[in-house]
């Protein structure tokens, strides 16, 4: 296909294939790129939580367990 172009040509070649691929894309809105960021970092949020919950959970329950 591109066997015969130079090093620089398939360079351009790749980028103009590269860039009619990403005009085919499907984009979101702003408002929907927004929703999902906040899902995320809500998401975060809760399982941080919960982690370091039962971290603290772990480490009390192995504190008492070695103070014997």
């Amino acid at each position: 296909m591109d066997n015969n172009l130079s090093f620089f040509g398939k360079i351009r070649s790749f980028i103009e294939r590269t860039m009619d691929e990403m005009r085919k894309c499907t984009w979101p809105t702003r408002e929907q790129l927004l929703e999902s960021t906040v899902l995320v970092l809500v998401v975060m949020a809760v399982s941080s939580a919960y982690i370091a919950g039962v971290d603290q959970i772990l480490y009390h329950i192995i504190d008492y367990l070695i103070s014997f």
